[in-house]
């Protein structure tokens, strides 16, 4: 008897399979829920939402005049949409300046929060103009990417103490120094004597070692 079989002995029931008219409408459910979910779908339908327009136009058109401009940017790199929303939007916040500082000039003197309300207001919206120019600006002239490679270069031996040394480090810096001295201690096979006497060189015998009779004699007093 097969352990892994169901209890009751009845094979577990398969997932009901859909009409051809319930996979229909079912594909049309999630078609109409990407279509919502899409950004120009959302941005149209607050844009209508607003009534900028009345009457005269509706979501459905207000999104397809965004995916046109879409189309635009992403397709084709044109950006002259964008250039002209921003320069309007700098022009409206510069109206928006002069209308918020006249406001504030005629509460001078009578009502000192207005005045003052009036002016915070008329500087803000003098910062968001300057901030609206300087992104135009960086949009009509992007920085330039430069990219410098570091040339690392050494004239000579060099030492960088990173840290500690790894392990073994230090015994291997005392080896290289005695094979280093051992080097220095041999001569064709013999060790170096620091108290013997050296022997004069051929190219030059005038400076030959002073025997000695040759050393002059010191006058005892």
């Amino acid at each position: 008897m097969n352990s892994n079989a169901p209890a009751s002995g009845k094979s577990p029931a398969s997932p009901p399979t859909m009409t051809p008219e319930e996979a229909k409408k079912e594909l049309d459910r999630r078609h109409v829920a990407r279509e919502l979910l899409r950004p120009s779908t959302l941005a149209g339908n607050a844009i209508d939402q607003l009534k900028l327009s009345g009457d005269q136009t509706d979501a459905a058109a207000l999104t397809l005049a965004l995916r046109e401009q879409t189309r635009l940017l992403s397709k084709e790199n044109d950006l002259s949409r964008a250039e002209e929303m921003l320069i309007c939007q700098a022009h409206t916040l510069d109206a928006m300046f002069f209308a918020l500082s006249g406001r504030a000039a005629k509460n001078i003197g009578q009502y000192l929060d207005a005045t003052e309300s009036y002016m915070r207001l008329a500087l803000r919206a003098q910062s968001q103009c300057r901030a609206t120019l300087e992104t135009l600006a960086l949009l009509k002239n992007p920085p330039n990417a430069t990219f410098v490679k570091q040339a690392n270069i050494a004239h000579g031996p060099q030492q960088v103490n990173n840290g500690s040394p790894p392990p073994g480090a230090r015994a291997r810096e005392r080896e290289t120094e005695n094979r280093q001295n051992e080097l220095l201690e041999h001569c064709n096979g013999e060790r170096l004597d620091p108290s013997a006497a050296g022997t004069a060189s051929k190219a030059n015998p005038a400076m030959a070692a002073l025997g000695e009779g040759d050393r002059a004699k010191v006058r005892r007093r």
